[in-house]
């Protein structure tokens, strides 16, 4: 059967997650339904990773296989206009026929997260529902600073779910990156962005560390806090949850 590679972005306001889930819509659900509507016959999608409810996406990557092989460029028109029609907040940016080897999830080397947060007095009327809001001013060096001292191999016990299916809660963290974006107007001034990079993520892993380093940023923790409550491997060590609809998927590796 012909297998194609989809790179997708969506809005993940209106879904439970990317997973298809028994107890509401997901962006999974969505592309199987618009996908089998072309094809005539179920599509079952696999996605590079499982984004939780509220999360979005610029750069999910799926493949898909087809029982007819039609241009890549057909899939992906045919499919977003299904999409459209559906009123869904999805869509495929490329389309690619690939080898059967490939696999979205498990041949990612790599995958890419942003976690955003504005930081001023004034509440968003543009970014409610990509951005986290925080009133009080934010000491982003500290932050960076401790957030460096979490990079490498550990067990992130503490910064995952407990519903966290994952085997083994060792997680090779790449990139832990925080800045505040530069912009001379008072929006990009007051947009503070955590860059997050691993091969793979732990189930809530990216929202738990965003929590726990704005409480280094607001004084409440030091670098040292952060680390004592990566040592403990304790979940009730980390801090607040970040909350879901300021991340955002950006890339997967491959």
């Amino acid at each position: 059967m012909p297998r194609y590679r989809l790179t997708v972005e969506y809005d993940g306001t209106p879904y439970v997650g990317w997973q298809r889930q028994v107890n509401g819509w997901s962006v999974q659900g969505a592309l199987e339904t618009a996908a089998a509507s072309v094809a005539s016959h179920p599509v079952t999608l696999f996605g590079a990773g499982r984004t939780d409810t509220g999360v979005h996406a610029t750069m999910q990557v799926a493949h898909l296989d087809l029982a007819k092989a039609f241009p890549a460029r057909t899939v992906m028109e045919a499919v977003n206009a299904r999409l459209r029609m559906a009123g869904e907040s999805i869509s495929i940016l490329a389309c690619a026929m690939v080898d059967e080897t490939f696999d979205a999830r498990f041949s990612a080397k790599a995958r890419h997260y942003r976690y955003l947060i504005l930081n001023r007095r004034g509440h968003p009327a543009l970014d409610e529902r990509r951005a986290w809001w925080i009133k009080k001013p934010l000491q982003v060096e500290a932050m960076h600073e401790a957030a460096q001292r979490l990079l490498g191999t550990h067990d992130f016990t503490t910064f995952r779910s407990t519903e966290c299916q994952a085997e083994s809660a060792v997680r090779t963290l790449d990139r832990l990156d925080v800045t505040r974006l530069a912009g001379g107007d008072d929006v990009n001034g007051h947009l503070i962005e955590i860059r997050a990079s691993a091969r793979s993520f732990l189930h809530n892993q990216v929202r738990s560390l965003a929590g726990s380093l704005k409480l280094v940023g607001d004084g409440r923790w030091t670098g040292d806090d952060l680390v004592a409550a990566l040592e403990a491997r304790d979940r009730t060590a980390c801090g607040p949850v970040a909350p879901p609809h300021a991340l955002t998927l950006v890339g997967v590796d491959y």
